[in-house]
């Protein structure tokens, strides 16, 4: 639920604010109250259509709490009195952390909602891209509600970090910053690209392969990588856990043939629907990287059912499994462990979907080395 569409960052990276798709420019800035009482009748509705056992709710952004804390009980007023009596559901809310103080936190605890905070390191690190709009660095602002989060009152409702990767920024050094905060999980996300527009370091990246990558000889190069590789083995090789990390542990999930659930890898079905602002529905929030337009759906929660979004072209193709990847995917060994990765990094301009990741020889390289990893652990394990 994108419940205030503007930001008070202006991060260079943004898939919102800096991409090809700019409607935010059309809608309101904080989700009305109206809309958020038939966005909360549609999950409901959902819910006891398909005999949901719970449902998980994110508020989100631009920065969701920028809609104040008035507004924000509000709210949550109206989902508790929507949803408590139809099913149980969990909330959780993405921020950039420079809002965050203690009054949003009382407010949070007294509703049970989660909060997850993006840092992407070091002071320095993290202000390259992630500055107020008159250039003033954020990352003391993070700092502080960081630390204000890590106190024993609200230490349970910190989900975690999200750090999207610079190839710029030092791997561990990156990692260890994160870890001053003691966050009980990491997420380290890939910045957005397309085989139209690549990601930064790889701007070579302009034709999808036309067979799965060799891990072997690695004729590509792939900065992507080793750095997230340098991160791995620094994680894996600490003498005790010192936090989890999200992309990891799914990876390695799939790995011993278990279930792989994030959006960014693995064949389970597509389970997310964006609310926009102004009761629209749309698909993931990414493709807003892709064209103008590339996420919308055509409907909104005041005319249309959930169930009418499941059955967009766009989402039966994203619950199909291997059925809906290109052929170099299903002809890939990691097929079920990548997934193809990202379904909007896949895009071409000309070919649509029907490829691999743009990241495709990072994430192949990625897993071949986290599976030697595993494997070695596995064979010095006491039997």
């Amino acid at each position: 639920m994108k419940i205030h569409s503007l930001c008070n960052l202006s991060c260079d990276y943004c898939y919102v604010y800096f991409a090809a798709d700019q409607s935010w420019r059309q809608r309101p800035s904080m989700m009305p109250l109206d809309t958020v009482r038939r966005a909360a009748d549609r999950i409901a509705e959902h819910a006891l259509e398909h005999r949901l056992r719970s449902v998980r709710i994110i508020l989100h952004g631009g920065e969701p709490l920028m809609v104040g804390r008035t507004h924000l009980s509000e709210l949550l007023t109206v989902l508790h009195e929507r949803l408590d009596p139809v099913v149980p559901f969990h909330c959780s809310l993405q921020s950039n952390g420079t809002l965050l103080d203690t009054n949003f936190l009382e407010l949070l605890l007294d509703h049970r909602v989660d909060v997850a905070v993006s840092l992407d390191g070091a002071p320095a690190a993290h202000d390259r891209h992630r500055r107020f709009s008159d250039g003033r660095p954020s990352h003391p602002r993070v700092a502080a509600a960081l630390k204000l989060l890590g106190h024993p009152r609200y230490r349970h409702l910190f989900v975690g970090l999200l750090c999207t990767v610079d190839l710029a920024n030092d791997p561990v050094e990156t990692y260890e910053s994160l870890l001053r905060f003691e966050p009980p999980r990491v997420d380290f996300l890939l910045p957005h690209g397309t085989w139209g527009r690549p990601p930064p370091g790889v701007e070579d990246r302009t034709r999808p392969p036309h067979r799965p990558p060799d891990t072997e000889t690695r004729g590509d190069r792939v900065p992507y990588a080793e750095w997230l590789m340098s991160v791995f083995d620094r994680w894996f090789d600490a003498p005790q856990q010192e936090t989890r990390v999200r992309s990891f542990e799914e990876l390695m999930s799939g790995l011993l043939g278990g279930a792989v659930n994030t959006e960014a890898f693995g064949l389970a079905p597509h389970d997310l629907v964006v609310v926009e602002s102004d009761g629209t529905l749309e698909d993931s929030d990414s493709l807003k990287v892709v064209a103008p337009g590339a996420p919308v759906t055509g409907l909104d929660v005041f005319r249309h059912p959930f169930s009418d979004a499941l059955r967009t072209e766009a989402m039966r193709r994203r619950q199909a499994g291997a059925d809906g990847l290109g052929q170099v995917c299903r002809d890939c060994v990691f097929t079920d462990v990548c997934g193809g990765g990202l379904y909007t990094h896949r895009h071409h301009p000309t070919t649509g979907f029907a490829n691999p990741s743009v990241y495709c020889a990072d994430l192949a390289v990625l897993i071949a080395h986290i599976r030697r990893r595993m494997n070695h652990h596995l064979m010095r394990a006491p039997q």
